[in-house]
């Protein structure tokens, strides 16, 4: 039996105790500090406000101010934040666990430079630990999973990536179960920037089923021709941004276009590209969807201002992202949603 401190109770991060629990682990869920009701919930229900299904029995509870006490023991640390807490996580929390426990973030998204390189979170947060002298096993996981899935055990494959194969091996013996399918790769650049990637594609797609709506109603029937071309598109452009990424290998592609495909049919990515497709502008959708986190708009936003730093140094061809660029505008110029069809076909 292991132990496993989980560090962020939003809804993947507790999502996570079901497998860590079910295998046979101690399992402890520790809030931030903006998930103070959050936990206090899970006291006294054993239930997260989010999930429909009660945590399995024996899962341990904490507020952040016992986060040392979770931490001491553990065998495992799993990272639970959004992409919003990646300076939190990695100033306050990080330089508190010891080097010999591993860690595994859940946490999905891109940082761009100055200079137009995107940064996976593994890469910031080594950065920080080596200003500090330190050195921590940092793991990611990524595939496609919906945490309301995972509680029901839906069967789920994901990937887990680092730099040690070995302690790979250890976290997937810690987390596997029979509906949690564990793949181990070395290329965290490959599977970070993968699943990255999805969330402005999946917005771009949700603006077909948006624009189909305004235009036949909204309980119209769905129209999948035009969301499966821009699903196309969107694999086309993910490959290249992964080339340009340096992704050991392309088979990585696949666990960012399965979640895709996750994210595409449910979650808030969904919701905001739907409003835009309406007609809504950037404003109104988040203000609509007030409350609700919106990884997506950050992490396109993050991108397409690489690729153009990129192409102004003439080593990306703007060309080359048409559907990624047209999302940028919406998102940052309140374009209006146009959805560049010619831009798509090709002559070859």
């Amino acid at each position: 039996m292991a132990v496993v401190t989980i560090i962020g109770s939003g809804m993947m991060g507790s999502a996570l105790a079901f497998p860590a629990r079910e295998n046979g682990n101690e399992v402890r869920l520790v809030g931030t500090h903006l998930d103070r009701e959050i936990i206090e919930a899970c006291i006294r229900s054993n239930r997260h406000p989010k999930f429909t299904r009660d945590f399995p029995e024996g899962v341990k509870f904490y507020q952040i101010e016992a986060v040392e006490q979770a931490i001491a023991g553990a065998d495992l640390i799993i990272g639970g934040v959004s992409s919003f807490g990646v300076e939190w996580f990695g100033d306050v929390i990080l330089p508190l666990i010891p080097e010999n426990i591993p860690v595994l973030t859940v946490t999905k998204g891109l940082m761009d430079t100055p200079e137009g390189k995107l940064l996976t979170y593994p890469a910031i947060w080594k950065q920080k630990l080596e200003k500090l002298g330190k050195t921590l096993s940092l793991n990611a996981i990524g595939g496609p999973c919906t945490s309301y899935e995972l509680v029901a055990h839906d069967q789920t494959e994901v990937a887990f990536c680092g730099d040690d194969l070995e302690i790979l091996e250890k976290l997937r013996a810690i987390m596997a179960t029979d509906y949690y399918h564990i793949s181990i790769t070395t290329d965290v650049v490959g599977i970070e920037s993968a699943v990255a990637l999805k969330n402005g594609y999946a917005l771009g797609i949700a603006l077909t089923v948006g624009l189909n709506q305004k235009a036949f109603g909204l309980d119209s029937q769905l129209h999948f021709n035009s969301q499966a071309a821009v699903f196309g598109q969107s694999v086309k452009e993910m490959h290249r941004l992964l080339e340009f990424q340096g992704a050991a290998t392309l088979d990585n592609l696949a666990v960012g276009v399965g979640d895709l495909y996750v994210t595409v049919y449910g979650g808030r990515t969904r919701l905001i590209g739907i409003l835009l497709g309406r007609g809504l502008s950037i404003e109104e959708a988040r203000a609509e969807l007030a409350g609700v986190t919106l990884e997506s708009l950050v992490v396109a936003e993050r991108v397409a201002r690489a690729v153009r730093l990129n192409a102004e140094k003439g080593i990306l061809d703007l060309k080359d992202f048409p559907l990624l660029v047209h999302i940028d505008e919406i998102l940052t110029k309140h374009a209006p949603v146009d959805i560049p069809w010619e831009a798509f076909t090709y002559v070859k």
